[in-house]
């Protein structure tokens, strides 16, 4: 409706200058350049859009100008990194605009509407939500093998400073992502079908059972889990929870009325993971096995 009557509006008005090519600009710098007809059925009464060029069209140039926000981190050192601020484009406003340059073929350029994305967790929440240690646990690597260490530590990296807000379930393969070369996994040991064997990614089923562990004693809701076909030696029997992009997956849900974070590091041959909240919360730890040391 809304858009309907802005239609009616603009077909009221005397095209000025007219031109049949409009430049898309962002901070004054031409971004794309758009013909009259590209969006739109041709030999038509009213401005009928084909709805999926556009929409093409939409996601290439939010991938040209369009800013992902940045969520506050804790450094090495506990230190909070700020927050940052992200920007996407304003897709009504735009719409309207390019209706506008069909129907009256103008202006000849136009700066793209941006709209503000605020991140998830800013350092207000990040520094509630890191003072208390609600569950912990570590597991040991041989560090001299250095395929091993490597994805051990990039997955490591991929889980620190994640929080789970109440209600949300984490995925493990969600979060980490693919395990591929371009990413800086390398070749290493993995169990498939009760053998070893050797692919990209080796090692990160360590990362994912220490945080099944972690995430255990800390009382929150395992909602996926699999145990591998063969014995592992970092974990006691029956605690570890292998993983596989095209596999199984490793998840948990947060049960409690506030956010966790998950602090994850490497050091030299040790896989620490920590899981924080609010001092507020109300939780119900669990005593989880460990291997003697």
């Amino acid at each position: 409706m809304f858009i309907s009557v802005i239609i009616s509006i603009l077909l009221m008005a005397s095209p000025v200058h007219p031109s049949d090519s409009l430049s898309i600009t962002r901070d004054g710098t031409t971004i794309t350049k758009i013909n009259r007809m590209d969006f739109f059925y041709p030999n038509t009464d009213l401005p009928i859009m084909n709805t999926k060029n556009y929409a093409k069209f939409l996601d290439q140039l939010d991938k040209k100008v369009s800013i992902l926000p940045v969520n506050a981190r804790l450094d090495q050192h506990g230190n909070i990194m700020p927050e940052q601020v992200g920007y996407k484009i304003n897709r009504d406003v735009l719409t309207e605009q390019i209706y506008a340059f069909y129907i009256n073929r103008r202006p000849a350029s136009l700066e793209v509407p941006m709209s503000t994305v605020y991140p998830k967790v800013d350092s207000e929440l990040l520094s509630e939500i890191s003072t208390m240690r609600i569950g912990r646990y570590v597991t040991s690597f041989n560090p001299s093998n250095k395929n091993r260490s490597t994805n051990i530590k990039i997955a490591a990296e991929a889980i620190n400073n994640y929080v789970v807000f109440p209600g949300e379930t984490f995925s493990f393969n969600q979060v980490v992502g693919k395990r591929t070369k371009a990413r800086g996994y390398l070749i290493a040991k993995v169990i498939v079908r009760g053998e070893y064997a050797e692919d990209i990614g080796g090692g990160i089923c360590q990362v994912s059972s220490t945080l099944f562990n972690a995430v255990d004693s800390a009382g929150l809701e395992i909602v996926e889990r699999f145990s591998h076909s063969k014995k592992v030696p970092y974990i006691p029997p029956g605690r570890d929870a292998t993983v596989s992009w095209y596999g199984p997956d490793f998840g948990f849900k947060n049960i409690y009325n506030q956010p966790v974070l998950i602090r994850a590091r490497t050091l030299g041959g040790i896989l620490v993971i920590k899981i924080y909240s609010s001092d507020s919360i109300n939780y119900r730890p669990k005593n989880i096995p460990t291997l003697p040391y």
